[in-house]
């Protein structure tokens, strides 16, 4: 792809912004005035804003606009720490900062509603999209503006600025979502394939989910509700009834939850994605490529946007944790490295040439549609689009022995079974602690290898080096004992013995989780008939990864991923209001003949 030349007047701006940057610290209350105003929405509800706005009127300046649910803090006369922190190369470029405290949270007025349904209809009530013009509004006339609005953030804040370029105000000129909520049933935060993401989710909404009688500047503090590591209080507590006995209705959002246990129209209306198809202005995608909270929104949100065909769109994937590419080098998780370069760097320079030039009409667009970071080999790779012209899918199937070929098997009748007992479930890291750490997402596993509930499959070592670009379609070909189980697929990379640092390693490079019951529907669950083939379909999300010379392809398949998913009953009963009884073993195959191959589809990139 042909890349434009900067211009010789956007370079000579980055050099006097970063000779800027270098004073600005600790001096921006010199060019920067603060104030805080209540903003009047449509229905009468004001909104917390801050607005930081330089001093200099010799010409107009463009906004950067981050809507929150986290606090807007320090309220009153001080300066947020961001602004002379990761926003300062904004503030060398002279934007005008707002911060703006969402509906019902924090100090702004209303009522507050997790992931609210998104309404594109005029003259419906009052909520994100409608709340986003209205703030843009009030901005473009109140504040010393060029007319051109973009905004970012990471996570709620990503998914706060997808809605608003849903408003379609003039001045919304560009948004750049960081990894931002999808679809809290399908994946993200609280479910994956259906099953509950327990210890995330129930974590997240014991503090975040609480209901908030009136505006204040802090949240009430909160009792730790374990003392003991994350394992052991969720099995010992047991059943969803008994994580809600602890909260006694203070939840809303977690007890509405529990009254629509599948994919019914209550969850779907909390899934913008549909609506991003009208989206006309240019987006920036950024996410990590083990981002354990919202992988699937960012992949979901991205591929979205792409179906679109209206307005520029770029897409930035490097090899971090939720919010990392915010990190300064950002080139490590667990025992992972991923080379020397500042890979934040990357996320940095490219997001303020993206702002600069759609909202100041500063420099030009010098990268490709598409930057992804390629583990294995670490590097950057650059795309026209996605996916990539020279992706093959490439089925790979499991064979008896724990053989994995590209050959389909050739056995009239083949299968590897398993006992998956919920007293005792396959834990999804092999830390003991009282919280998850995102480390999990390429940690060894050659501890649940050792497990005689979870089967493993893997290639002979590679003669040529395999590169990966895209998702990883599972389907598997299987039986159970009872009426419902789930399956937990991790596709691995393991190290060969001769490696001197990491001698049999088995990174893992991505793994999900699917209900069994939800295996022909999210909307309309289904039992399994017991003994009886079924076939059990779903996606792994999107990798970029290669796998060097020598090294071995592993498929690992299990049925419990605790606590990081909820226990599976393995009964078709309503996993939200069972009870410990519930709780059974089943047998479970996974069938690898030539009438019922299992297999992986990979997205191979060709040299």
């Amino acid at each position: 792809m042909k890349v434009k030349r900067i211009s010789l007047r956007y370079t000579a701006l980055c050099f006097a912004m970063l000779s800027m940057t270098l004073h600005v610290k600790g001096q921006v209350a010199e060019t920067y005035t603060k104030r805080e105003v209540m903003i009047a929405m449509r229905d009468g509800a004001k909104l917390y804003t801050a607005v930081y706005e330089p001093k200099d009127n010799s010409r107009r300046h463009p906004i950067l606009m981050f809507r929150t649910p986290y606090g807007c803090r320090p309220y009153g006369e001080s300066f947020s720490g961001a602004i002379e922190g990761e926003l300062a190369h904004y503030v060398a470029r002279q934007y005008i900062i707002v911060q703006q405290d969402v509906r019902g949270r924090y100090m702004s007025e209303g009522e507050y509603e997790n992931v609210r349904p998104v309404v594109l209809q005029p003259g419906e009530r009052a909520n994100d999209v409608t709340d986003a013009y209205d703030t843009a509004e009030w901005l473009v006339k109140n504040t010393w503006n060029n007319g051109s609005i973009g905004l970012t953030g990471n996570s709620y804040l990503g998914y706060y600025a997808l809605t608003a370029a849903l408003c379609k105000h003039p001045a919304i000129k560009a948004v750049c979502p960081e990894a931002p909520i999808g679809d809290w049933f399908m994946g993200d935060d609280v479910h994956h394939n259906g099953a509950l993401m327990l210890t995330d989710a129930f974590r997240f909404l014991w503090g975040f989910g609480r209901y908030r009688p009136k505006p204040s500047q802090k949240v009430e503090g909160l009792k730790p509700y374990y003392f003991t590591d994350e394992y052991s209080f969720f099995l010992r507590t047991a059943t969803i009834g008994g994580l809600s006995a602890l909260q006694h209705d203070s939840l809303p959002f977690w007890n509405a939850m529990l009254e629509h246990p599948d994919y019914d129209e209550w969850w779907q209306q909390r899934s913008p994605i549909r609506a991003y198809k009208a989206i006309d202005i240019p987006v920036m995608v950024v996410g990590g490529l083990f981002d354990a909270e919202d992988l699937y929104g960012t992949w979901s949100s991205y591929k979205a946007l792409a179906a679109r065909q209206k307005a520029p769109l770029y897409l930035l994937i490097g090899p971090w944790r939720h919010g990392g590419w915010h990190a300064k080098g950002a080139n490590r998780l667990g025992e992972m490295s991923f080379g020397h370069e500042d890979l934040s760097e990357r996320f940095r320079s490219m997001q303020q040439r993206f702002f600069d030039y759609y909202l100041d009409h500063v420099g030009t667009i010098d990268f490709p549609p598409v930057t992804l970071f390629f583990t294995g080999e670490n590097s950057w790779r650059t795309f026209a689009k996605l996916p990539a012209e020279k992706t093959v899918l490439t089925p790979i199937y499991l064979h008896k022995g724990g053989a994995l070929r590209f050959e389909k098997p050739r056995e009239k009748l083949s299968y590897t079974q398993y006992l998956s007992d919920p007293a005792h479930p396959v834990p999804y890291t092999n830390r003991i602690d009282r919280n998850r750490d995102a480390a999990y997402m390429v940690e060894d596993q050659r501890f649940a290898s050792r497990r005689n509930d979870v089967i493993c499959f893997s290639t002979s070592p590679l003669t040529e080096a395999l590169t990966l670009c895209g998702p990883i379609e599972i389907d598997l070909s299987t039986s159970i004992s009872t009426t419902d189980a789930d399956y937990i697929v991790k596709l691995i990379d393991v190290f060969p013995d001769e490696d001197s640092k990491q001698a049999g390693y088995e990174m893992l490079v991505r793994g999900d989780i699917m209900r069994g019951r939800y295996r022909n529907s999210f909307t309309k669950p289904e039992p399994f008939v017991p003994n009886k083939m079924a076939r059990v379909r779903f996606s792994l999300a999107d990798v970029a990864h290669t796998f060097p010379k020598g090294h071995r392809i592993m498929v690992q398949i299990q049925s419990s991923w605790f606590p990081l998913a909820d226990r599976n009953p393995q009964q078709f009963v309503n996993i939200y209001r069972c009870r410990p009884g519930d709780f059974v073993p089943t047998t479970v195959r996974i069938f690898h003949d030539t009438a019922h191959a299992s297999k992986l589809i990979l997205p191979v990139l060709r040299p």
